[in-house]
């Protein structure tokens, strides 16, 4: 029935409550996936099943060819707590990117031309980066720095190239008067949870100033408090002209937004982009109620890094248990186990983990990631990593 583009697990999921989340047998599963860092108040949260109720008896859609309080309550909320200025919304993180993308190229034609419109030079090209991941709409795999994601459909958009991340000479020798924006995941997810280094968001703040080159980070997976930060850009010394938000934004339903400030605000003009449901007072309601949480809740302040740090320090010991385990990384809740692939599989990891109660998930470069929700109990993660410690060592 449904179009064969998963390799789904054989289980159906019928409810949740919190962390945990149950199939249709009534099996238990404590879930560290988050629905891939989007649950960040874990299961049926009362706080957005209350935003749902009330949005709904009030207004679902409307269009974007007229105001709603949700969404320019949501806008002021994003806007007031970072150094962005403008927002449109949409309903997916793709989505997000490929408008960020549309942003690029206009800034970089509308440098091309002299004042009457004549192109006096081509300032189009997009810098991506190597094992980055961005989305699958074309425009979004083109900048996708993965060959296996783009080779079944090439042709894909031309006047991109790839940069070795965290190579600064790479970066040096790829950035010219041509390029109109460097786009990348300042902690890449699907790759394997890199961050980016100190050096080479110094060596990007440097040639984009020098070459008036826009920078979009891509914090779909990283952002919206899953660091420890509301932006992932707050852990680096560089505030983007771009930014890409989704996931965790709507807590599980469908909202991503890309986010403006300076030089990028006013590219676009009426008529450039469009989004029939993007934004609808519906999804910004419950939008609005999850940044409530995160936000003046401080939930990411105090939770996210707290549970952080609780999570490290119990998977540091694991580490020393197992010594196929090489490293444990990321920020927050944002977190990836890295196993050496000569001695252990991820994909191994993750399907026995499955059959004993535990959801986690791959990720690039033979890691694993744990990302439970914002809310998480201690209790909980000394479950699941307790369960963790029983799956390694069937597997050993």
């Amino acid at each position: 029935m449904l179009l064969n583009v998963y390799n789904r697990y054989n289980v159906i999921f019928e409810k949740g409550k919190g962390t945990y989340i149950y199939d249709n047998e009534g099996n238990e599963y404590l879930d560290f996936v988050s629905g891939i860092s989007v649950n960040c108040l874990g299961h049926a949260s009362p706080v957005i099943t209350k935003a749902l109720i009330e949005q709904s008896q009030k207004l679902v859609h409307i269009s974007n060819l007229y105001y709603s309080q949700p969404q320019l309550d949501l806008a002021k909320k994003l806007t007031d707590n970072s150094e962005m200025e403008r927002v449109f919304f949409t309903n997916s993180g793709t989505e997000a990117i490929e408008l960020a993308l549309k942003i690029a190229r206009k800034y970089g034609n509308n440098l091309s031309c002299d004042e009457n419109g004549n192109k006096i030079t081509d300032k189009t090209e997009i810098i991506y980066m190597k094992d980055s991941f961005h989305g699958r709409s074309t425009g979004a795999l083109a900048v996708t720095g993965q060959p296996k994601y783009q080779k079944p459909f090439k042709p894909l958009m031309k006047n991109v190239t790839e940069c070795n991340f965290n190579d600064v000479q790479d970066l040096k020798a790829k950035v010219s008067e041509k390029t109109a924006a460097i786009i990348l995941e300042p902690i890449q997810g699907e790759s394997g949870l890199e961050s980016a280094t100190p050096e080479f968001i110094g060596t990007i703040k440097e040639l984009s100033e020098k070459y008036d080159t826009l920078v979009i980070f891509d914090e779909i997976q990283c952002g919206m408090g899953r660091t420890g930060k509301l932006f992932a850009y707050e852990n680096f010394d560089l505030v983007p002209d771009v930014i890409t938000i989704a996931k965790s934004l709507g807590g599980g339903v469908p909202i991503g937004a890309c986010l403006t400030k300076g030089k990028a605000n006013d590219v676009l003009v009426p008529g450039d982009h469009g989004s029939t449901y993007g934004g609808n007072p519906l999804v910004c309601a419950v939008a609005n109620a999850v940044l409530h949480e995160l936000i003046d809740n401080k939930l990411v302040e105090k939770n996210v890094v707290e549970k952080g740090q609780y999570s490290v320090k119990k998977l540091e010991k694991l580490k020393e248990k197992f010594d196929f385990i090489e490293e444990i990384r990321g920020k927050g809740l944002l977190l990836g186990i890295k196993f050496d692939d000569k001695k252990i599989l991820a994909k191994d990891i993750v399907l026995k983990a499955l059959e004993n109660g535990l959801l986690l998930v791959g990720a690039g470069n033979n890691v694993v990631r744990f990302f439970p929700p914002f809310n998480v109990a201690n209790e909980e993660i000394d479950k699941a990593v307790c369960i963790l410690e029983k799956v390694l060592g069937i597997l050993l």
